[in-house]
């Protein structure tokens, strides 16, 4: 068994489709926005049907503020290794430290030589991507005095200045799989990611090995070695295969290969938010509390006794106000601050029934807790987004923003002029409010009316709420047209999304007040 200690990071793996960037780039900020502590990008600048990883990992950090960020892994035959070192500290200085470098010795060796790489042989690859870190970790390092100094046989870098340093102690993480490759990650790597789907049955155990005796002739811990793993799978009701089948299956399984295989970070392969949204609010807590429990009984014995280093590599857990954990109920609906834009009122909130009151002796599971924190996470993506509408609109009217810089503050598509780009913003937020409301209309609704009759009337009054707030939205829908045809439709558009504004924020609390206790007592994922 080789659980080495770490703690745990949730991440995904998400495609750099260019045929839909603003896609791409929501995947991206919703796996922040959900839970997760890591987005990565596979990197094949030779694939034109790919967005530029380095240039879209930048987009993306800018569109976030939390999440850690890294290539999984970087094409290094297609990347010079000096500029691909000042691009990472770059990026992790303007991020404020979350970057990650996903390193490879290099694949799909012919469309590499035809972007003008050199082939290398699988021996020749691995010593230029060990020639390849030693340029980048003294890039980095502006503590030692004078310039850097690789004369190797791929890369010859000779008296170049170090720097600038990156924000934080950048991890090194190696796609490796032969025993070449996994000796050097024992040598020389922070960390260890592997694809599952490429892997035999004990090759984790075999590469374990391979990367434990590398680091101790090296005279390293085992342990400085973080284990990753990019993972795919099916979410269904019944278990059919191995991460093919609830959440509770995953939850077992991955904690499983924490607890004997040493995988510290595991990273999703989807672009499907519904799979995002589990991974990280159902999944991820259970791996979390079932690890923590078989290390807290002493049941998995450590490959080595030294002490944890300081991490670097792990990303700090979210914790927030909707984050789940273990005891008493624990996740705190947003509270309606009573504020309101509009004079119109579309519906009499005194009339609004309550469900049960909670049973103030229960306690409650991570796993039980988690769907109610996702839906206040949901709903607060929901607020910040209205929020965004709202100062852009005040932005354009005052005419500070420009076609630019309007795109460059919402980062969101395209743009070609002030009316264009409120216009377009707008209608893509209104759909995704309405999709919401259909999701919870088809499948949590009918499940707690079914669970718990006494929830009846708060349901039926919240479906209801649901219909006269899409008719609000078709309200901001014709203020859009007329805002785009007529110079004057400012003031209507204005007022629309104030009566939206009102109509929502009054809902989404009313919504959490009610149901987050009933959906995990009731335990509906």
């Amino acid at each position: 068994m080789s659980d080495y200690g770490h703690d745990l990071v949730f991440g995904s793996f998400v495609t750099p489709s260019a045929d839909n960037a603003d896609r791409t780039v929501g995947v991206a900020v919703l796996a922040e926005q959900v839970g997760l502590d890591l987005v990565t990008f596979q990197d094949h600048p030779y694939q034109p049907a790919f967005l530029d990883t380095w240039t879209l990992l930048s987009f993306v950090a800018a569109r976030t503020s939390r999440v850690h960020l890294s290539a999984n892994v970087t094409n290094l035959p297609l990347r010079p290794p000096a500029v691909l070192a000042r691009s990472v500290a770059s990026l992790d200085l303007l991020s404020g430290g979350r970057v990650g470098l996903g390193l490879g010795a290099g694949a799909f060796w012919d469309a590499i030589e035809a972007m003008g790489g050199r082939k290398l042989t699988p021996g020749q690859g691995v010593r230029a991507l060990e020639e390849a870190i030693e340029v980048v970790r003294q890039l980095w390092d502006v503590e030692t005095r004078g310039g850097v100094r690789v004369d190797g046989e791929f890369h010859r870098v000779v008296g170049a200045k170090r720097g600038p340093a990156p924000a934080h102690a950048v991890p090194i993480w190696l796609g490796a799989y032969k025993p070449r490759m996994l000796k050097l990650t024992g040598r020389r790597g922070d960390g260890w990611l592997p694809t599952l789907g490429y892997l035999q049955p004990g090759d984790l155990t075999r590469g374990n090995a391979i990367i434990d005796d590398a680091a101790q002739q090296a005279g390293r811990s085992p342990r400085d070695v973080r284990r990753l793993l990019n993972i795919a799978g099916e979410f269904s009701r019944v278990g059919r295969s191995p991460l093919n089948g609830p959440a509770e299956q995953w939850a077992e399984e991955l904690a499983e290969l924490a607890l004997e295989e040493g995988v510290g970070t595991f990273i999703l392969g989807s672009d499907d938010p519904d799979d995002l949204r589990r991974f990280a609010g159902e999944v991820a807590p259970a791996v979390r509390e079932l690890v923590a429990a078989e290390r807290d009984r002493g049941a998995t014995p450590q490959r080595t006794p030294e002490p944890e280093p300081e991490p670097v590599a792990a990303p700090p857990v979210r914790a927030s106000r909707a984050t789940a954990s273990g005891g008493a109920f624990a996740v705190v609906p947003t509270p309606d601050d009573g504020v309101r834009r509009s004079e119109q009122q579309v519906w009499d909130e005194s009339t609004r029934p309550t469900g049960p009151a909670p049973d103030p002796q229960r306690t409650y599971t991570p796993q039980e807790q988690a769907t109610g924190a996702h839906l206040v996470q949901i709903h607060d993506g929901l607020r910040a987004e209205l929020a965004q509408i709202h100062d852009l609109i005040e932005q354009v009217a005052a005419g500070e923003i420009d076609a630019g810089a309007a795109r460059s503050h919402i980062n969101t598509m395209t743009m070609r002029q002030n009316r264009w780009t409120l216009g377009v913003y707008c209608e893509s937020y209104c759909r995704i409010v309405t999709t919401h409301h259909t999701i919870e209309d088809q499948s949590f609704f009918p499940r707690l009316r079914a669970r718990d009759p006494r929830l009846g009337p708060v349901v039926d009054r919240l479906e209801q709420e649901h219909h006269v707030i899409h008719d609000v939205l078709e309200g901001v829908d014709r203020a859009l047209v007329a805002y785009v045809g007529s110079p004057d439709g400012l003031a209507e558009l204005r007022a629309a999304v104030d009566l939206l504004t009102d109509a929502l924020l009054s809902h989404l609390s009313y919504e959490e007040r009610e149901l987050v206790e009933p959906l995990a007592r009731l335990g509906i994922a």
